[in-house]
């Protein structure tokens, strides 16, 4: 029950004046109607200070009530010391429930901490952030999954949209305040699908994906039940972790062989390419719900209309992962998937020099038919594909939360330039060089796998000199030269870890042509004698090997050449030259 309020006497001196009236009000605890009080009004004439010279001299009257006793007056008398001090200083003072009397101090508190640049906010970070850069700056970038992006993509990422929480879909979001996200969004999804030449009745694509694997993963998620099977390309074979590996052990490495069941299809040991007649007869006796093709180290263009016979004959929704060639795609510098599969899935960040991401094509309206065309003839009995929900539920709320906006703006940035005739010019330039270094590679009488290359990369067999994937590419760093190690099929047939694989993407955006890769292949067979004779010197004892590389003279002379090289190329989004 609630008690009978009281009013606090602070002051015996004060004396309050009860009016009659009061004593007559009903019990408050007694349920009777409100009754309104007969109110005394009684007027009070105050008289004003005297008048200043600029001032008329006539009194004002100010209206005060009596009200239970109590005075209430109008308006506040001209002299009152807080409207005297807020005239004075109107921006400076505010009294709230706390008692905070000062305004501009909070005001500078928040740009005490919210904008203060990176060196003295965090110099630590700083410091490492620009060894970065120079890093970046003076080496030779040859690792085939890497990029680099334009100013504009990168201003995006480090925008005020990173503040934005955004759950839900463009029109169906879980907070308010998303009128803008959601024009950013739709037009990324409206240039996503003006970029790889998709009409907007016939494709959807989801733009959220935090990277290629989630993308593959939130596939699975939506069309599959836990257990089910999927099929992709070995990953010693070119193939992704993403579409289920285990290693020969049975050791189940990614989310995909953990949750599904997967069995992969392999390359020919002998020619390095894809091996399609068994992939078939595989794929018949193993039935997969989804068949992927794609892959993050095969250096050939992929037969699509072949795979999509296959997963016509078991009946599998055929999914490919264009993460290394979307903008070969794009540009339609290579063989085409999306004529033929069900979904389309991609990295952001590789060739297509967008933010670091994924990104999900899908298949909307009837159903193709099995010849890979569509139908011409539609009705109300014709299958439609039931792609869209699923994958979209999958993604959120099934996988992730709020969908990054920054990256989502950027990818839009780097998608508007997709579509231009300059960026068809990098792609035809980028296979042009990966060409151009596999023919100077195959003029130095070292192994490639499958002879050469279709795209922007090639796999580097270094078994004929004696040497390991994971040795070269140590040498290669300490040069500042980055690239990596992959495993490759030996002349038997076996796993074996002697491979490097190379891609041209990075340094043709750096500027690079045809002539600039002949001195890199030169650089590239300098490292491969120097870790011959180093590794002639120490056996195998790769903690000596290592050791022995800081003070190598020999390394240290070609690291300055390779730097001196890389510092003649442009790098992007004003990386300054140190």
């Amino acid at each position: 029950m609630t008690p009978t309020p009281r009013i606090p006497i602070a002051d015996d001196s004060i004396n309050l004046q009860v009016d009659p009236s009061f004593r007559s009000l009903p019990n408050p605890f007694n349920p009777i109607p409100l009754q309104l009080l007969e109110q005394k009004a009684e007027k009070i004439t105050v008289e004003e200070p005297p008048p200043k010279k600029d001032g008329g001299d006539e009194k004002k009257e100010d209206e005060h009530f009596r009200i239970l006793g109590h005075h209430m007056c109008l308006k506040r008398q001209r002299d009152c010391p807080l409207l005297i001090s807020q005239s004075k200083h109107p921006k400076k003072t505010m009294i709230n429930a706390s008692g905070d009397t000062d305004l501009e101090s909070r005001r500078a508190a928040v740009r005490a901490w919210g904008d203060q640049p990176l060196h003295l906010a965090d110099p630590d970070i700083h410091e490492i952030m620009e060894k970065e850069k120079q890093r970046q700056v003076k080496g030779i970038e040859l690792i085939a999954s890497e990029n680099f992006v334009c100013r504009a993509v990168m201003e995006a990422l480090g925008s005020h949209l990173t503040n934005k929480y955004s759950e839900g879909m463009p029109g169906a979001r879980y907070y308010t305040g998303n009128q803008y996200i959601d024009q950013i969004e739709n037009l990324c999804i409206e240039r996503a699908l003006h970029a790889f030449s998709l009409e907007s009745d016939k494709w959807g694509v989801n733009v959220q994906p935090y990277s290629c694997t989630s993308a593959n993963f939130a596939v699975y998620t939506g069309l599959l039940l836990p257990g089910e099977r999927i099929m992709g390309l070995d990953s010693p074979s070119g193939g992704h972790m993403s579409h289920g590996y285990c290693t020969p052990g049975g050791k189940k490495i990614s989310a995909a062989s953990i949750f599904f069941e997967s069995f992969p299809y392999k390359v020919n040991p002998q020619s390095g390419y894809i091996d399609y007649d068994k992939l078939e007869d595989k794929a018949l006796d193993y039935r997969p719900k989804i068949l992927i093709c794609g892959g993050s180290s095969y250096p050939r263009d992929w037969d699509f209309a072949r795979v999509r016979q296959i997963a016509d004959k078991c009946g599998a929704v055929l999914m490919c992962d264009m993460a290394h060639i979307s903008g070969l795609v794009a540009t339609k510098e290579c063989s085409n998937p999306f004529d033929h599969c069900d979904i389309v899935t991609s990295t952001t960040h590789k060739g297509l020099r967008g933010p670091r991401g994924g990104i999900i094509f899908y298949r909307r309206g009837p159903k193709i038919r099995k010849q890979g065309h569509h139908s011409s003839h539609c009705d109300s009995s014709t299958p439609q594909y039931d792609l869209e929900e699923k994958i979209n539920f999958a993604v959120f709320p099934s996988l992730q939360g709020g969908p990054h906006n920054n990256h989502i703006a950027a990818l839009a940035i780097a998608l508007k330039q997709v579509a231009t005739p300059d960026y068809k010019a990098y792609i035809q330039q980028m296979k042009k060089n990966a060409q151009a270094l596999a023919s100077a590679l195959l003029r130095r009488k070292c192994r490639l796998v499958t002879g050469g290359t279709d795209n922007h990369l090639l796999l580097w067999d270094l078994t004929p000199l004696g040497l390991t994937g994971k040795v070269y590419e140590k040498v290669c760093e300490m040069c500042h030269i980055t690239l990596n190690k992959t495993a490759i099929f030996g002349d038997n047939g076996t796993i074996s870890p002697g491979g490097v694989r190379i891609g041209t993407p990075a340094m043709t955006t750096r500027g690079c042509i045809e002539s600039d890769f002949e001195t890199i292949a030169d650089f590239l067979i300098r490292a491969a004698q120097i870790a011959s004779a180093l590794q002639r010197e120490h056996g195998k004892s790769h903690k000596e090997f290592v050791k022995s590389l800081c003070t190598n003279k020999d390394i240290a002379e070609l690291r300055n050449r390779v730097e001196a090289f890389a510092l003649q190329y442009e790098m992007p989004a004003s990386l300054v030259h140190a």
